[in-house]
């Protein structure tokens, strides 16, 4: 069995073929997903999705692209929702960020991400973060509040050394397609520094498509391609991989899934 830990069911690409989708993941033994929160206008229908189909949970979070839309009494109302099992996907994202207004926006993002980290603790529900060039503040920011007894999981972990001090923590690592990709060389070689027991599997459907179906919409049944090239790389079993990150999964979500 595998665990999607980010999969955006509710974006419109998959507004036609949902059941197939899922259907074909569970076929392939994808049986558990999470769709996780980045814009607010798309938490009714994420909520509405995890309601629909077994073993579909979802995050209720603000992306620090969507800064704009937080407002902490709308999360607060999702994270209520007995299907909602984790605060995010919230975090810093220092990409393409203009020149004029730069440390402006970081101080927002930086605010905006303390607020949600904060939401997780109230709840008691772990954080799945975003971080992209932003390693060091992140990094600084999740520290000063100490152990995350709740747990929570760096999505689409970026290579970066310094976060892996961040698995004593209470954080877990999102081990997505990229590690497919031909110019993955740092992600492959920190993979095994990475303790297996923090591990969990991820698409970011439908972004990150691993090959060999780069330039498709990536989806959940995808993680099996994931999973075969970490299992390459670590000289594990597939199965082995799967029982592993599963296990991993259902730790940091407090069994909700599966």
């Amino acid at each position: 069995m595998i665990i999607d830990t980010h999969c955006h069911l509710d974006d419109k690409s998959y507004d036609k073929d949902l059941d197939e989708v899922i259907k074909r993941a569970k076929e392939h033994d994808v049986k558990g997903f999470v769709i996780p929160g980045a814009d607010i206008k798309d938490l009714p229908k994420a909520k509405n999705i995890s309601y629909k189909y077994d073993n579909v949970y979802f995050a209720a979070g603000v992306h620090p692209y969507n800064l704009e839309e937080f407002d902490e009494n709308i999360l607060k109302k999702y994270l209520e929702d007995k299907r909602c099992i984790a605060v995010g996907e919230c975090g810093l994202d220092y990409f393409r960020m203009e020149n004029k207004n730069k440390e402006k926006i970081k101080n927002k993002q930086q605010e905006i991400f303390k607020k949600q980290i904060e939401l997780s603790f109230k709840y008691n529900k772990p954080l799945i973060v975003h971080i992209r060039e932003a390693s060091k503040d992140s990094l600084d920011i999740l520290k000063s509040y100490g152990n995350f007894k709740q747990g929570g999981i760096l999505h689409c972990f970026n290579a970066s050394e310094i976060l892996l001090e961040l698995g004593e923590n209470g954080f877990y690592f999102g081990i997505g397609g990229v590690l497919t990709f031909k110019n993955a060389k740092k992600l492959v070689e920190i993979l095994p520094k990475i303790p297996l027991e923090k591990i969990v599997l991820e698409t970011d459907a439908p972004y990150l498509t691993p090959h060999p179906h780069r330039g498709e919409r990536n989806e959940p049944y995808y993680t099996t391609f994931v999973a075969k090239k970490m299992a390459e790389l670590l000289d594990i079993s597939y199965e082995d991989i799967c029982k592993i990150t599963t296990k991993n999964a259902k730790r940091v979500f407090k069994e909700f899934l599966g």
